[in-house]
């Protein structure tokens, strides 16, 4: 193993990130998890900056090239992030202020798709054409990959499902449309991402529970958890219908916590068909191969590796 044989992907979360060193061969040498200091940019930075030093030292080996990948994405044009649940994180220069604490370069990816990447490459969507990667977690986002490349589009946020309004909503769901953080309501966001699940629980009359919680009760034969996770499936099964209208993907890779919920994949495509413009749809649904170390290891994939 040599260092130019090494890369370090960091997945930055709203509350906690994960970072691993793989190699050329996507192998994983080296990995940690650790907190997010919610709310400081500054103290964010500094994490960022710790946990690469670290990971290094695991190895053995300084200055490996480092890509992270962001709750939002970097503004072309300005240079600094935007979008981002990580409300800290908007309006600042991420990749270089970290590129200046680490002395080296600094790329930076939306999760989404660091997402596509590993799991294209190497994952449960390994040689699919057309993928589209969802990641349903503390927001919902999402990217498109197409014959190995990432779709930007004109704007830059070709994929970027979860501001979309949930589709084919019910009567009760347009009255109860919740607000979201981007200044509209009724955004598939806050229907299908943790908090919409926990929020649309507490409407229903249910205690504040986490999604884990709401799960394990519906299992459990809870009745209004139950309800819960039933509608959020029928409501997940709508807005990937229109992901399949437009994009057509071969395979629909999930990251992110929400996509632990293993009723995801048996029941949705059941109920997909009944939204979709084809009369059998073919796309499959499939968790992250590599669970939630996939998005770090598509970060460090942001560096191609290097020769000797």
């Amino acid at each position: 193993m040599t260092a130019s044989d090494l890369r370090l992907g960091i997945d930055l979360g709203c509350s906690r990130m994960i970072g691993a060193i793989v190699d050329s061969h996507h192998r994983v040498h080296a990995e940690r998890r650790h907190d997010v200091p919610i709310g400081d940019y500054a103290a964010t930075v500094a994490a960022i900056a710790e946990m690469v030093r670290t990971l290094e030292a695991d190895v053995g080996i300084e200055g490996l090239p480092v890509g992270v990948a962001t709750p939002g994405r970097l503004n072309a044009t300005r240079h600094l992030m935007c979008g981002s649940h990580a409300d800290w994180l908007n309006n600042r220069p991420l990749p270089r202020d970290l590129g200046a604490t680490l002395e080296r370069g600094v790329r930076t990816a939306h999760k989404a798709g660091c997402l596509a990447r590993a799991e294209q490459l190497e994952g449960a969507a390994e040689g699919a054409r057309r993928v589209f990667a969802a990641v349903l977690g503390t927001g919902v986002s999402g990217a498109l990959m197409i014959d190995g490349h990432l779709v930007g589009g004109a704007n830059g946020f070709a994929g970027a499902w979860g501001h979309n309004s949930l589709p084919w909503p019910s009567a009760a769901e347009v009255r109860a449309a919740p607000s979201c953080g981007c200044g509209l309501a009724g955004c598939i966001e806050t229907w299908l991402s943790g908090p919409g699940m926990s929020n649309d629980h507490v409407r229903r009359g249910g205690h504040t529970l986490t999604v884990p919680d709401i799960v394990a009760r519906a299992e459990a034969g809870e009745r209004l958890a139950g309800i819960t996770l039933r509608d959020w499936l029928a409501r997940s099964a709508r807005a990937l219908a229109t992901v399949i209208n437009l994009t057509q993907p071969e395979v629909i890779v999930v990251g992110g916590g929400l996509s632990r919920i293993r009723w995801l994949y048996s029941e949705v495509p059941k109920i997909w068909g009944r939204h979709c413009v084809a009369d059998d749809p073919q796309t499959t649904l499939v968790a992250a191969a590599h669970g939630d170390a996939s998005i770090a290891r598509g970060a460090a994939l942001l560096w191609p590796a290097r020769a000797e």
